[in-house]
């Protein structure tokens, strides 16, 4: 089976990708209640703050290595011929983990202080929140990758 890069990282597949996680990220952070609601939405305030289109652009910078990151999960639902995305909300804390790895490792070269505070401030919480979005996340996969079973 071709890789998540192969299948929504180019053209008009990654424009509606990116889209569609921009708008998963904006719901998830709705969502958020309660102190640590609060702090992630002022967070996500200050990035949104950073220019205009920022989120959308980080999440096209963020892709390919997002895609790659998820993909192994993506493969085994594959090659055990079940919904990618089942499995992905099954292997939540593994995809928490991938993602996160990829943003620890771009968090630590970005130059805004304002972000990269952000950034660290709320990493603590942020495995809890990414395996909360798992339902989303699937749907997204779904949505626009090949089916695996």
């Amino acid at each position: 089976m071709s890789s998540l890069r192969e299948q929504m990282g180019t053209g008009d597949k990654r424009s509606a990708v990116i889209a569609d996680a921009c708008q998963v990220l904006d719901a998830e952070v709705a969502d958020k209640g309660g102190l640590s609601g609060i702090a992630i939405k002022g967070a996500y305030k200050i990035v949104q703050g950073v220019r205009p289109g920022f989120v959308k652009d980080t999440v096209n910078n963020l892709l390919d290595d997002f895609l790659d990151a998820v993909d192994p999960v993506y493969q085994e639902a594959a090659s055990k011929k079940v919904a990618a995305g089942a499995y992905l909300q099954q292997n939540s804390g593994r995809v928490a983990q991938a993602l996160l790895a990829v943003t620890d490792a771009r968090a630590a070269r970005v130059d805004n202080a304002a972000i990269k505070k952000t950034y660290e401030k709320l990493r603590g919480m942020a495995e809890k929140q990414v395996e909360g979005a798992a339902p989303r996340l699937a749907t997204l996969l779904e949505k626009h990758a090949a089916p695996t079973n």
